[in-house]
């Protein structure tokens, strides 16, 4: 064990303290067999009428408004939870997504205009963006959760078919892409996989992206431990159990890390974020707190999932 016992219950107790109620229902959930009700109430707070989401959900954006990215944030959690698909909250995304909000030339935009109007990191300014950031986050996540949930046969169905199709392709033409827009096509895929789509006729290869997709996250992986207090691409960002396709060439790494990581987490507390923003020191404080209790929540899944 990694973590001794006491460790594990300072833990315990700093969410229980400071973690947001969405954060400590997620924990609850994979800790201490809270229920998937429990989280998804706690998630519905943060959904807006028309069916998106907005208010910080996503801690370095506080636009209360309903935003693609903060969507797409929601739509991660919502597939972590197997959350059926007449659940009310993914019947709103749903309906947000086939609404056209802030979708133009085939994607949606990372970052809209009223994001610079609240407290925000300078990244979701909406003059900070590139084009490889924009290509495949939030769209590809939002084109996964569309064909994981949505009607086949419908418009939007074969909205997010066709963007999906769309993304693959450029992804199988250009794989050099980095850690963030990586993540965005392996959800595309996993959602892929696991609705059944791909190789049956929607112009998508699920075994060709697939094999992409996991040669280009073993070149991303930061392999010099000295360099993970940076923004670097930790081994665990893309193996998430010993079953992963990537784990044995990497054995040593996620060993590595997860000394790393017991090691890193602050006395008494859990782990900080490893990024500030530039502006809005105060906004940053509180949300700096928020990204405290999910950053646990990932660290202690590390943990478990590789029985440390």
């Amino acid at each position: 064990m990694v973590l001794t016992q006491e460790e594990q219950q300072e833990i315990v107790r700093w969410m229980y303290r400071n973690a947001r109620p969405l954060e400590l229902a997620w924990w609850r959930f994979h800790f201490e067999d809270g229920s998937t009700e429990d989280v998804l109430k706690a998630l519905s707070a943060f959904q807006n009428e028309d069916g998106g989401f907005g208010h910080a959900l996503e801690a370095d954006s506080w636009n209360p408004e309903s935003s693609p990215l903060q969507t797409s944030t929601a739509a991660l959690l919502l597939l972590e939870l197997r959350a059926s698909s007449d659940h009310p909250i993914v019947r709103g995304v749903l309906r947000y997504l086939d609404s056209g909000d802030s979708f133009e030339r085939g994607k949606w935009k990372l970052a809209i205009p009223s994001n610079n109007d609240y407290p925000h990191a300078p990244w979701w300014h909406t003059s900070s963006l590139s084009e490889e950031r924009e290509q495949y986050n939030p769209t590809a996540i939002l084109a996964g959760f569309i064909l994981k949930y949505g009607e086949p046969g419908s418009a939007l169905y074969a909205k997010g078919t066709a963007i999906a199709a769309e993304l693959a392709s450029e992804f199988l033409r250009h794989p050099e892409i980095e850690r963030h827009p990586l993540e965005c096509v392996n959800v595309m895929l996993e959602c892929l996989e696991s609705s059944g789509r791909g190789e049956a006729g929607e112009g998508i290869s699920t075994s060709l992206l697939k094999e992409a997709v996991l040669a280009r996250m073993n070149q991303v992986i930061e392999r010099d431990p000295a360099r993970w207090g940076e923004y670097t691409c930790r081994p665990s960002v893309f193996i998430k159990s010993r079953q992963s396709p990537l784990y044995e060439a990497n054995r040593e790494l996620i060993r590595k890390e997860l000394m790393y990581l017991a090691e890193t987490r602050e006395p008494g507390g859990v782990w900080n974020p490893n990024w500030r923003w530039a502006g809005f020191p105060e906004a940053f404080a509180i949300s700096e707190n928020w990204w405290k209790g999910r950053i646990a929540i990932e660290n202690m899944l590390v943990f478990r999932a590789f029985d440390a």
